[in-house]
């Protein structure tokens, strides 16, 4: 279940940056629950080639995770801003990380 938490983060972050192939598979297989059987039918290519693309994404967005490291950064801010006591402070920080 975290690694499913971890991809969907990845996801809505990066998933702009993937072909428009990569974000309907992604979004099938892990918001919709389809299995790799299902998504070959319904799209009239092999298990193998879905399986494929759906590793091939996930090695896309831990990619740009590596490179970038922005859930890193937001997570950071995060746990700083859970121990500010300065509500201004506060207020300009989650402004931020919700850009």
């Amino acid at each position: 279940m975290e690694e499913l938490f971890y991809y969907t983060m990845l996801y809505d972050i990066y998933g702009s940056l993937l072909t428009d192939k990569q974000k309907i598979y992604f979004e099938e297989y892990y918001f919709n629950n389809l299995s790799l059987s299902e998504l070959a039918t319904r799209y009239n290519i092999s298990r193998n080639a879905i399986h494929k693309q759906l590793k091939e994404t996930i090695n896309k967005l831990e990619n740009y995770e590596e490179k970038l490291n922005i859930v890193k950064k937001n997570k950071m801010l995060e746990e700083l801003l859970a121990n500010i006591s300065d509500e201004e402070i506060k207020r300009k920080l989650q402004e931020v990380i919700s850009l």
